[in-house]
């Protein structure tokens, strides 16, 4: 008889499966809906939160989150990490954040074909989830190169052919970068044709707008206005103001969205953290002197008329939109060709040429830099308080507009290791701009229900199990403008799909990252 029951014993333990996979314990659950946090167990079976509640039973991984904040993982609705995944394909700067979904083509400038772009995400095997944009910009491109002029019929068929296929391979919805060549040659009329193919099939329109400065109030009622016309959610992606001569227009600008909502229109925002933004230091020369792509540019520069005529729109740019009126802030974030510039700014490069650092002289910097390669750069010209606005607002989502950074390589904008903790840290624990359940829903179940990302963004029963489990009392960003490659800290365990990616603040070496379709995905 005792023989008996301890066989009976060894085959209940053979076929005895554990009630969860992972049970996380003792936290304070922030759920992602904007409510009051709860003390609460989260159980996970497979890829899914299964139970949340007071939870008793057995788990193959037991984490404790005494003292710590479990919430959904953060959803980056606008990054440029296609610069980067495949090299660091485990992501350990974002996922050091708490971003467990990465979307890339924004700003008009997208992977194409899309389909053969999400087949090598799958198969190369990342750590986060990823989903793309389909970007007017390349689109154009792909039809018409950089020429400056309005699309034959035929050609507009053929971008909207493009933009079709595109969602029916996943695309999220379709970006614009209205700002950046070829899409600042596009009329509003051409991108509502494309954008009614996103719409079509359920996507949303997201833009650089064509101007952050001082045409803010006219680019923000045009993003609007494709929304409407293009009948689709349209979101104003890292608003922000530029120029200190138009600091606080963001009061204006957050009324115009507030008027289309009330009207029943779908407009939302995303923002990043900090008041410099980062790109091209084409961004400084005017748009219609790049038509055609780099040689025609430097045969422009090279004649002395209409190089006249470039150095003035480059020094009124300096003083009054992105340089934020002094050539020391634009400073040089990445230069490949000589990287002894990273880190300076255009006064000090001026001054090494042996020039005074004026705005004239700067621009003559650029046309040299130009010559010689580009560079990208950061540009310190936004206020604080402008963020600020802009992240009270409900509809303002998170989103880091960074690229996935090589460790260690250049001088870049520190958002990409610490738009999140930054806001966790300054603008909810230090200044209480914004509440954490607030900051945490702007962070996941708002972006979620913008992009159409189902069963995500919520610790909820049903929902994926992508889950951060963060201090709320020690999260920081470390990385800064001078220092920028430093992770965060105060992240101790990530969870992507259910499985466990960062623990104690380190990455375990897991892929657990899936493609999530756009809604129109067949």
């Amino acid at each position: 008889m005792r023989s008996f029951f301890i066989l009976l014993l060894f085959l209940v333990g053979c076929t005895y499966e554990p009630e969860y996979d992972v049970l996380i314990i003792n936290g304070k659950v922030v759920d992602g809906s904007g409510r009051d946090p709860i003390f609460a167990s989260v159980g996970v079976k497979n890829d899914k939160i299964i139970n949340v509640g007071d939870l008793k039973g057995s788990a193959l991984k037991i984490i404790n989150a005494k003292g710590l904040i479990v919430s959904p993982g953060f959803i980056d609705m606008h990054t440029h990490a296609v610069r980067g995944i495949f090299d660091v394909p485990t992501a350990e700067a974002f996922l050091f954040q708490g971003v467990t979904t990465l979307t890339d083509g924004n700003d008009g400038s997208s992977p194409l074909p899309i389909g053969e772009h999400y087949e090598k995400i799958s198969s190369t095997k990342i750590s986060p989830n990823w989903a793309v944009f389909v970007g007017q910009g390349t689109v154009r491109r792909e039809v018409m190169g950089l020429e400056n002029r309005a699309p034959t019929p035929q050609e507009l068929e053929q971008m909207i052919s493009i933009v079709d296929q595109a969602m029916k391979d996943g695309a999220l919805g379709l970006s614009s970068g209205l700002f950046y060549v070829p899409g600042s040659f596009s009329t509003k009329n051409e991108v509502v044709e494309l954008a009614k193919v996103a719409s079509k099939y359920g996507g949303i329109y997201i833009s650089h707008m064509r101007d952050e400065a001082a045409l803010i109030i006219e680019s923000v009622n045009e993003t609007i206005d494709i929304g409407k016309l293009a009948e689709l959610p349209a979101v104003i992606t890292h608003h922000k103001v530029i120029g200190k001569s138009n600091w606080g227009l963001s009061k204006e600008t957050l009324k115009l969205v507030d008027a289309a909502v009330n009207e029943g229109f779908d407009v939302y925002l995303d923002q990043y953290p900090y008041t410099a933004s980062q790109t091209s230091l084409r961004a400084l020369i005017p748009q219609w002197a790049q038509a055609g792509g780099r040689e025609m540019l430097l045969q422009r520069i090279e004649d002395s008329e209409i190089r006249a005529k470039i150095k003035e729109e480059i020094i009124e740019r300096i003083l009054f939109d992105r340089g934020g009126g002094d050539p020391k802030n634009v400073v040089i974030s990445e230069a490949k060709w000589d990287t002894s510039l990273e880190g300076k700014n255009l006064a000090e490069i001026t001054i090494s040429y042996g020039l005074e650092p004026s705005a004239e002289n700067a621009a003559e910097t650029v046309f040299k830099i130009y010559k010689q390669g580009n560079a990208r750069a950061v540009f310190h010209a936004i206020s604080d308080e402008d963020v600020k606005n802009i992240m009270r607002h409900p509809r303002a989502s998170i989103a880091s507009d960074g690229p996935m950074m090589i460790f260690g390589e250049g001088k870049p904008h520190p958002r990409s290791y610490g738009t999140y903790p930054r806001v966790l840290a300054k603008y909810v624990r230090e200044q209480n701009i914004i509440s954490l359940p607030e900051a945490i829903r702007k962070m996941t179940s708002l972006p979620a229900k913008v992009l159409s990302i189902k069963e995500r963004g919520l610790i909820k029963e049903g929902y994926y199990a992508d889950i951060v489990i963060f201090n709320e009392k020690t999260i920081s960003d470390n990385a800064t403008f001078q220092n920028p490659h430093q992770y965060s800290n105060g992240v101790e365990f990530v969870l992507v799909n259910g499985i466990v990616v960062v623990e104690g603040g380190n990455h375990t070496g897991a892929k657990p990252g899936k493609v999530l379709h756009g809604p129109g995905y067949k």
